[in-house]
């Protein structure tokens, strides 16, 4: 099979790095809107591997053959591709110009994959000749078992049954989920890091003692700030953003020191700085 993943930061890094260890996949091709982009996206797989090998997890020789299979470029590289995997920006409008663009490139038989957090299905789907399935993995994509397999009003159950059976091939566990805003995780999950964040900005603890409550307290491996500096403090606003505008429940108003946050670059890892330093 050979696979183009769109978008080379870390998830579409990531995604691309577990199709490229699957022994079905024939090709992998890593794309962005610039090929020195992606060809970074390449370097970091290469870390990410190295570092396998050096925990014995990996031989020296397998690295390079799930290397070997990767190439990077621009989108139009993968036009035989049999599944596109979108897994650019969260932002609808940027993801439905994509998409589009994908629509009349790539052949006319291959599915196409979104790996979006919290937008519609559907929308995005409207007026592709493609078949569009959700289908989204979790940071690190290479580690995390999970994908969500989403479903739109326009997805076929064919392509959700196809899709369901790749992420099995590919060693995940799949769950099907109907669409609906945030989906399953991020609906739980994108809430309690906005909660965690008013706690902080309202004083009534640290962020190191939030974070402690939480890893001890719910036997969480990671506190809610930590984690939505790992998600990224612009992709857990975006998400916050669609579940109020969605829903439209007051309830899902982002934290003001989340916008505050994201306005002055301080994204979490990333960025080096968040709710804590990596600098």
């Amino acid at each position: 099979m050979k696979v183009m993943v769109v978008g080379a930061g870390t998830m579409g890094s990531g995604i691309a790095q577990v199709f490229a260890q699957w022994e079905e996949a024939e090709r992998v091709w890593l794309v962005d809107v610039d090929a020195a982009l992606a060809e970074n996206g390449k370097r970091q797989i290469a870390k990410s591997l190295a570092r396998l090998v050096a925990k014995e997890r990996l031989t020296q020789e397998r690295a390079d053959a799930v290397l070997a299979k990767l190439v990077t470029g621009t989108k139009e590289i993968g036009a035989d591709a049999d599944w596109v995997v979108e897994a650019a920006i969260e932002d609808m409008a940027a993801k439905k110009r994509l998409l589009r663009e994908l629509d009349g490139i790539v052949r006319e038989d291959a599915v196409f994959a979104t790996n979006t957090s919290s937008l519609s299905i559907t929308e995005l789907s409207a007026g592709l000749q493609h078949t569009l399935i959700g289908m989204h993995f979790f940071n690190p994509a290479p580690v995390m078992k999970l994908v969500e397999i989403i479903s739109g009003a326009l997805t076929t159950q064919n392509a959700a049954e196809r899709a369901e059976k790749l992420a099995k091939s590919l060693g995940k566990e799949p769950v099907r989920v109907k669409e609906a805003p945030g989906f399953v995780v991020n609906r739980l999950l994108i809430p309690m890091i906005n909660e965690a964040v008013f706690l902080l900005s309202e004083g009534v603890a640290s962020a190191e003692d939030i974070d402690t409550a939480m890893r001890l307290g719910a036997n969480h491996p990671m506190g809610p700030l930590a984690l939505c500096d790992l998600i990224g403090l612009d992709v857990v606003l975006a998400i916050m953003l669609t579940l109020q505008t969605e829903t439209g429940e007051e309830k899902y108003r982002p934290a003001p020191l989340l916008r505050k946050m994201v306005r002055a670059g301080k994204l979490g890892r990333k960025s080096g700085e968040g709710f804590f330093s990596y600098r």
